[in-house]
Formats: structure tokens, sequence, C-alpha cells
């Protein structure tokens, strides 16, 4: 399981791209740790279902789904990594998905750091309730 790491300044005073660039990582990891803990499987089907989940597309989709659940603050922060400069999205990748892809991202990583892994976990059972993905 996660364990918070101390940051050394306040997360809310961190650039959206710092929270954004753990906060994909934490997102990643969690996800996976879902799919792992739905039983046993090959690894190119564990990394199908990852990819299914882990991309600016789904991400994007997934804001829709906590955009009325979030708080001011977590509202605030999502905005921020969404409304980001140097954002740049890859080729295959539509920019208005990619940036809101950064806010969940940016979000994720603020909860991590701030200590709230019960509310990340909140989060991605709303998201995967709304969204799971076709078997």
């Amino acid at each position: 399981m996660l364990e918070c790491a101390k940051p050394s300044c306040p997360p809310k005073q961190m650039s959206p791209l710092t929270l954004a660039f753990l906060g994909d990582a934490v997102y990643e990891l969690l996800m996976r740790e879902r799919i792992v803990a739905s039983g046993s499987m090959p690894p190119n089907k564990l990394h199908r279902k990852t990819v299914e989940l882990v991309n600016a597309s789904f991400q994007a989709r997934a804001c829709d789904v906590i955009a009325g659940t979030l708080s001011e603050e977590e509202a605030d922060i999502l905005r921020r990594g969404r409304n980001s400069s140097g954002v740049h999205p890859p080729k295959n990748a539509d920019v208005q998905d990619y940036r809101k892809a950064t806010g969940l991202e940016a979000l994720i990583g603020y909860l991590y750091l701030a200590g709230d892994l019960e509310r990340i976990h909140t989060l991605l059972g709303l998201i995967l309730k709304e969204l799971s993905p076709a078997e």
C-alpha cells in the first residue's frame, strides 16, 4: 500500500505540473493494483486493461464523472492542472482530453501529498463504477 511522502512545501503551493507528474504515477499504480486485485491473468491482458484506464481519453471522461463531487479546493486544483501552460499532448491525443487528464493527475498528486489516500480511493471508485471498461 502507498505511504504518503512528506513534501518540502505545502502541496497547494506546488506547480500543478509537478502535482500532475506525481499524480500520473500514483494514478497508474492504483489502477494497476485494482486490476491485479481482480485476479491473475496473462501479462498482455494486464497491459491491455491498464492502457484502457490510463490514457487521456479515459481520464478526461473520469474528470466529468467526479466534477460534481469535488470540494471547491479540489476543483481549483483540477482547474489549475487543466489550465497549466507547458502541457504538450502527444500527436495522437486530443488537446482537450489531455488537458483534463493533466487536471485529474494534478488532483491525484495533490491528494497524495496531502495524505488523503482515502479520498483518492473514493474518487477512483466513483470513476470505475461509472466508466467500467468492457471486458
